[in-house]
């Protein structure tokens, strides 16, 4: 009676007819292209972490915009790496990656606005942008003071001593409160003709300093007198003019800042430094560093208009406008 034994795998048969026996821990060749594959796979998710950060994080302070739930992934499952078409991982990148600069794009105009020219930006309400200090509740005096005068080049003698007066005047008053009675200076001082006012004697000085609508303190009146005399007997003869002796301290040209916060303004400078320690030897008064600094600024030898200020760009231009220093 004959038995049936179960049959041998096809393996071993296969072993056994060639004389060759399967090793233990052996692989086969269909393992051997799987790893190859994952391999491949492998090196082109490292080739594309090299081109594509793994995460875009950008964050805008003036918009408060955060990207950094924009995740570019470029992992793949190794378990898929026999089935995967590489010419499928490109276009779901592309997109992901046009996607971030979409979400960046609108930053964009807000940043150029930003960095424009003045002259170019307005406020919402279609006035002009103009200096932080500049306000909706400041005086109508003071903003035309701001829109027609401050910052502009000055080379007129007696519009040069009526706002160093003015600019002396800043140690008891604001610049509202000046501007408004600006007539009433000019009609106490001859309309601030150096020649005039140094001719002035105490009962007039006296009636100026007695007058309330004026409002000045003999004490103030005085300086503003031996102001002009300075002016006539020391400046004039060598320097030829008011003008060219305080223009000669900025070269003739104004100096053009480009402050973008009023905390950047500074008080005093060292060419207004320079300036008061000359007119303190030459017998000036009331023209320490701080108040020469504002007179500097009023009178256009310094540009200190804000950058996003309109009147920046056209205080500029007339700087740098072609003139003859008579």
């Amino acid at each position: 009676m004959s038995t049936d034994k179960a049959s041998p795998p096809l393996s071993l048969r296969r072993s056994f007819l060639t004389g060759n026996k399967p090793r233990s821990g052996e692989r086969s060749p269909a393992d051997d292209s799987s790893k190859a594959s994952s391999s491949r796979l492998f090196d082109l998710s490292n080739h594309l972490k090299k081109i594509y950060p793994i995460r875009i994080h950008r964050t805008i302070s003036a918009s408060s915009l955060s990207l950094s739930s924009v995740s570019l992934s470029l992992s793949q499952n190794s378990n898929d790496s026999s089935t995967t078409d590489y010419s499928t991982i490109s276009p779901p990148l592309d997109r992901k990656i046009s996607l971030a600069l979409r979400l960046i794009a609108p930053l964009r105009p807000a940043l150029e606005r930003r960095e424009a020219g003045p002259g170019s930006i307005a406020c919402d309400d279609g006035e002009p942008r103009r200096c932080n200090w500049i306000t909706r509740t400041s005086d109508k005096a003071y903003v035309s003071f701001h829109d027609e005068q401050w910052g502009v080049p000055v080379y007129d003698d007696r519009e040069l001593f009526e706002l160093l007066a003015m600019s002396g005047m800043l140690m008891d008053y604001n610049w509202t409160e000046i501007l408004k009675r600006k007539s009433l200076f000019r009609e106490a001082f001859a309309g601030f003709e150096a020649s005039a006012v140094a001719k002035m004697g105490e009962k007039e000085m006296a009636d100026i300093a007695s007058d309330k609508e004026v409002m000045l303190a003999e004490c103030r009146v005085r300086c503003i007198v031996d102001n002009a005399k300075c002016i006539l007997k020391v400046v004039v003869r060598e320097c030829g003019s008011f003008s060219n002796y305080v223009w000669s301290y900025v070269n003739h040209k104004p100096i053009v800042n480009r402050y973008r916060h009023p905390r950047h303004i500074p008080l005093r400078t060292p060419k207004a430094e320079a300036m008061s320690k000359d007119m303190q030897k030459r017998g000036f008064r009331l023209v320490g560093p701080v108040i020469v600094c504002s007179f500097m600024q009023a009178a256009g030898l310094t540009i200190d208009h804000l950058v996003d200020c309109y009147r920046h760009g056209e205080c500029v231009s007339l700087a740098e406008r072609p003139w003859r220093h008579i």
